[in-house]
């Protein structure tokens, strides 16, 4: 089974490449704090690389999937709150394109905010992190 790979949109949209602007809808990253959750294909990561100054991302575990899953995922505008064991097999046969769970999970700006919007992690917070999962928990 690929890894699962958490990407979330911290910047907007000002001034941006409009090639950049295509990679993010290709993503279905249209507004900050949005996150999706994708496999690590050749195709998505050349698309998470193009727009690394507008997102950070990285390899999410199981446990925070199936908390976010319990917390912020939904279909057709509706919770998916309604048993652990519909959110651990919505887990286990999610592959990115599964039609069971909306693919953006909407999130919170996280607690005690963002370290740097425009620098990249360890300093800032865009680019590719080791602890995504810590930053994901901040803003469920």
């Amino acid at each position: 089974m690929t890894e699962k790979i958490a990407v979330i949109r911290i910047r907007g949209v000002r001034s941006m490449d409009p090639q950049i602007k295509i990679a993010l809808e290709y993503l279905k990253l249209h507004r900050p704090n949005h996150c999706v959750i994708l496999n690590a294909t050749p195709q998505t990561l050349g698309a998470i690389e193009k727009v690394r100054d507008y997102v950070t991302y990285g390899e999410i575990d199981d446990q925070t999937f199936e908390k976010l899953l319990f917390k912020r995922g939904e279909k057709g505008g509706k919770l998916l709150r309604n048993t652990d064991s519909d959110v651990k097999k919505v887990s286990k046969e999610f592959d990115g394109k599964t039609e069971s769970v909306d693919p953006v999970f909407r999130l919170h700006p996280p607690r005690s905010g963002y370290k740097d919007i425009k620098s990249h992690y360890p300093k800032g917070d865009l680019g590719k992190r080791d602890n995504i999962n810590e930053l994901i928990r901040r803003m469920m």
